[in-house]
């Protein structure tokens, strides 16, 4: 179930894709928060240099790996605008970190993509569950999946 909380870190992931369209890159954001209610790090994509990955969830596991525990990392929570792509889901299972919130699903990305006469990823666009099934992974949040579509189509509509 989506909380209060969890909305309000889905809302910051919604900030951060914004800020990561503003500078060029796919609109994606991502926020780690520690079981006491602390953001230990926050990104967005970083993909415009030709390194395509450079998401912020993987991003987030990396840094996870070197400055949590296990203990930590297993109770953290990672909220991010779009549902992790497979690459992601995968990093976060191997470093064990915790429940995922996301605003928009993998599915929403590849229909909206369809709908807009685009390619599709590289990568399939599986959910969370089909590569890391032992994890947590609640979404999409429809009230702001609509703010995420908006951001793909006007990347999109740049590109």
């Amino acid at each position: 179930m989506i909380s209060d909380t969890d909305i309000k870190h889905l809302e910051r992931c919604v900030q951060l894709a914004g800020m990561a369209l503003d500078s060029g890159n796919p609109p994606f954001g991502s926020v780690l928060v520690d079981a006491q209610g602390r953001v230990r790090f926050e990104g967005h994509n970083e993909t415009v240099g030709g390194d395509q990955t450079r998401h912020p969830e993987f991003a987030i596991a990396r840094w996870a790996a070197a400055n949590m525990t296990p203990e930590e990392r297993s109770a953290a929570v990672v909220y991010t605008s779009g549902e992790h792509c497979p690459m992601c889901a995968a990093a976060h299972a191997w470093v064990g970190l915790g429940r995922i919130v996301f605003a928009s699903s993998s599915a929403q990305l590849s229909a909206w993509l369809s709908d807009m006469n685009q390619a599709q990823p590289p990568v399939a666009t599986l959910p969370i569950s089909a590569v890391a099934p032992g994890i947590t992974a609640e979404g999409p949040y429809e009230p702001l999946a609509e703010q995420v579509r908006q951001l793909q189509a006007r990347f999109l509509t740049k590109a």
